[in-house]
């Protein structure tokens, strides 16, 4: 059964956007050849807030993205460049990704939070504004 990934940061300053978009470029692609990668959505929201969905074939090909290179080691810079992040995992019958509204369903539902150094009020309670998705700010890169 295909597992969806949904995760959603909001980076803490602008003085991280350069880093935080060089690193998203190249887990990117990291992403697209992945083995196991099915799909890919990005979604460039308000506040420098940034959400993911993706799919794949296994909960194994999942779990290798996470910990190889360059995803694994720039998810720890994450815990200093923002101040949310949470993430949620479920297996579905189909590949397809959820809508935008679907992922932060689940996200405040069944999400859990990513440790970061600067937590936000919204991070701490786990309760975000929903995403605000148009033609311009998402992006589907397979």
């Amino acid at each position: 059964m295909p597992m969806i990934s949904i995760t959603r940061l909001r980076v803490r300053s602008w003085v991280y956007l350069p880093a935080f978009f060089f690193q998203a470029l190249r887990i990117n692609k990291q992403a697209a050849a992945a083995e196991g990668n099915l799909a890919v959505r990005l979604l460039r929201d308000n506040g420098n807030t940034f959400w993911t969905a993706t799919s794949w074939s296994s909960h194994a090909s999942m779990k290798a993205f996470i910990i190889a290179k360059p995803h694994g080691p720039v998810m720890r810079k994450l815990m200093n460049w923002c101040d949310e992040a949470s993430l949620v995992h479920w297996e579905q019958a189909e590949a397809e990704l959820p809508t935008w509204t679907e992922a932060h369903r689940r996200l405040e539902q069944e999400g859990r939070l990513s440790k970061v150094n600067f937590p936000s009020s919204a991070h701490t309670a786990h309760k975000y504004p929903a995403p605000t998705a148009s033609r311009a700010s998402e992006r589907r890169v397979k």
